[in-house]
């Protein structure tokens, strides 16, 4: 199977099961569809909504787009191309945006994935943090180019200076992007992370975690954004030269398109499906039966995944 036939394959977490006949193929169309169907869970104020607080701890737990689906048509009995009222949607994260956008994406024929990494564009100038956790959906044009989407910020949600169906690679960096610029000492660890009702994460720990989340959704594991196993579960102390040098090799293997922070080329180029699938099956990096969920809201928990949602 070569890189796109693989990515226009539905994982078993971007699997939707059946999906409305008259689903629009172009992918300007999907993202506001997206928009439509998902709301963030902590961007209730945004819009002016009284999000339900059973939603916004429980929503996001859902791993698979047939329970994101199960959930929303649970809400309400319309058509999913239907508008829909924001208490009539999916309490979400960005992870959810970019998964569903994957699985319309794919079931159109558009290849696609899933990425994981850090964006700029929403900033708050109250935190440390100017590169923030995000994820977001990486789609192949006719001409063999990848480009960004973002549904979250589509349909003019967010206020963002860009094209969301084109996301500038310095406004969204891929996890191997970030950890290259801090390796490097190009950029700061710590301005990498999420500022949470908790408290704030953030550090090369944080980027080193990314790295092993965006690996596995390159590889058809696209895993909650707070899901932890193997090099992502290490303590930093912990960490060894030869673990390092993994994830270096990782880190080229996923962003090779990506010079810095403040400079990027254009994705041209598919990222290698056979290095990709070399690299998922070390050990360290394998999603195993059981991964540790650090949940925002609902404690950690450990998971035990079926066989075949394991890398």
């Amino acid at each position: 199977m070569d890189s796109n036939d693989f990515h226009l394959k539905q994982s078993p977490y971007s699997d939707p099961g059946a999906v409305p006949a008259d689903l629009p193929a172009d992918p300007r169309e999907l993202a506001a569809l997206v928009r439509n169907l998902l709301i963030h869970r902590e961007e209730g104020g945004h819009f002016g909504f009284a999000m339900p607080e059973e939603r916004r701890r429980e929503d996001a737990e859902a791993r698979y787009v047939s329970e994101i689906l199960r959930i929303l048509r649970e809400r309400s009995r319309a058509p999913l191309t239907e508008h829909r009222q924001l208490g009539e949607r999916f309490a979400g994260t960005c992870r959810d945006f970019a998964l569903l956008m994957c699985a319309f994406l794919r079931a159109t024929g558009t290849p696609a994935r899933v990425r994981c990494g850090f964006a700029t564009y929403f900033e708050d100038s109250s935190s440390p943090v100017t590169h923030g956790d995000h994820w977001v959906t990486e789609y192949r044009l006719p001409d063999g180019s990848w480009r960004l989407a973002d549904a979250q910020v589509a349909d003019g949600a967010h206020d963002v200076p860009f094209d969301p169906l084109d996301v500038p690679r310095d406004q969204f960096l891929v996890a191997g992007a970030a950890w290259q610029a801090c390796r490097a000492g190009d950029a700061d660890p710590d301005a990498f992370g999420i500022p949470l009702p908790t408290g704030t994460l953030q550090g090369l720990w944080f980027v080193r975690c990314n790295v092993v989340r965006d690996l596995a959704a390159l590889g058809g594991v696209e895993v909650l954004p707070w899901d932890a196993w193997g090099l992502a579960a290490k303590d930093e102390p912990e960490v060894t030269a030869d673990d390092l040098a993994l994830l270096d090799a990782v880190a080229a293997a996923t962003a090779t398109s990506v010079t810095s922070v403040t400079s990027a080329l254009p994705s041209t180029s598919a990222v290698s499906a056979e290095e990709i699938r070399r690299l998922c099956a070390d050990p360290r990096l394998t999603v195993p039966a059981e991964i540790t969920s650090h949940t925002t809201y609902l404690g950690v928990r450990q998971v035990r995944l079926p066989e075949s949602l394991r890398g």
